[in-house]
């Protein structure tokens, strides 16, 4: 596959998904009701953290109110968008049976339509994870990621770009699966884009109205404060999440891979791309539930559809797999990652293989 796994045979790579076979059935044949016990309790503390956050800042007059309010407001923005929301689409509750906690009921609050973003990301993303012409994941398609992307002037303000998709990440990623190259290519019916669209439109209509301007309405006197406490919980989520994703696909020591590796792949050579297109971020447990255990973004693209709370009971297993195999498992701080990630946006937006 590539110069990493080199000294691996046919039959090693092989054995390598066999033994990660195993892992999935084992996680699989043990779920049960405390798992089911850990999403419920954290879709009610999400809530919790939510009407308590919006109940604050109505006394946001009183500056502590606004303060804790909007924190506990963008905490249970991020509990939504990355624990609940994205894990929950993912279908890695599906086995519950339950209607509420289901991936084909499941709609985030966020500005991307549920569908679309199933589209892109469980299937488009998950399936051809890090190979250039396949997955749009890859730099999204304004951010030079790899040195393997041919170098544009359009590049030279990506640092810029960056910035700019983290604050408004939620709006960048809701316009993803329009595909706006494959519409500009004539590769996609035009009406199909358009329905997309209007989706997209009345969704994130309804995001505006529900933040923008009912609760501050509700609040009176207090519209302008409340509007700012909304704003910045939105501001808060939407970076917290480009940063957890942006630092488990893009820091140093991950791979892209050519359209043509694709070509015969096997279910082990599947599992050895997801390893090296991947990195993880270590920390505590707090970490890893704010950050919906993308954190361990190498077992979340081996198991996609297992519940994310076994991710860290999985990820030792992975590692000892990792170093019995002689592969790379990257992993780092959040500290480490976050400055690889934009240590390589600042680098690849000059010319050149770097």
């Amino acid at each position: 596959m590539t110069t990493t796994t080199a000294h691996l045979t046919p039959t090693d790579i092989e054995e390598f998904g066999r033994e990660l076979d195993q892992i999935r059935q084992e996680i699989t044949e043990s779920l049960g009701e405390s798992d089911a016990t850990y999403i419920r309790r954290v879709i009610k503390l999400q809530r919790g953290l939510e009407v308590g956050g919006r109940a604050l800042l109505f006394a946001s007059f009183l500056p502590p109110a606004w303060i804790a309010g909007t924190a506990a407001l963008s905490t249970a923005k991020i509990l939504e968008n990355m624990e609940i929301g994205h894990n929950v689409m993912h279908g890695q509750w599906d086995w519950m049976r339950d209607p509420k906690i289901h991936s084909t009921t499941w709609e985030w609050d966020t500005a991307s339509p549920a569908d679309q973003w199933k589209h892109s990301h469980n299937f488009i993303h998950h399936t051809y994870t890090n190979v250039l012409g396949k997955d749009r994941d890859v730099g999204y398609a304004i951010l030079r990621v790899s040195p393997e992307q041919p170098w544009h002037p359009a590049y030279l303000p990506q640092p810029i770009y960056t910035a700019l998709l983290s604050m408004f990440f939620e709006y960048g990623v809701a316009l993803h699966d329009l595909d706006i190259d494959a519409i500009r290519a004539g590769t996609k019916d035009r009406s199909e884009a358009l329905t997309q669209l209007r989706d997209i439109g009345r969704k994130v209509g309804r995001q505006i109205l529900k933040d923008y301007i009912a609760f501050p309405l509700l609040a009176g006197p207090n519209f302008v404060p409340v509007l700012l406490g909304n704003l910045t919980s939105n501001l808060a989520r939407n970076v917290w999440a480009h940063t957890i994703i942006f630092c488990g696909h893009f820091p140093e020591g991950v791979e892209v891979f050519e359209e043509e590796q694709l070509e015969g792949e096997t279910k082990g050579e599947w599992y050895v791309r997801q390893l090296l297109g991947s990195a993880n971020i270590s920390g505590g447990p707090l970490l890893h539930l704010m950050s919906g255990n993308l954190s361990h973004q190498i077992e979340h693209h081996l198991y996609p559809d297992l519940p994310s709370n076994r991710y860290a009971e999985i990820a030792p297993r992975v590692k000892a797999l990792c170093d019995k195999f002689d592969l790379p498992y990257n992993t780092g701080s959040l500290a480490r990652q976050v400055g690889s990630t934009w240590k390589k946006i600042f680098r690849l937006s000059l010319p050149g293989p770097r």
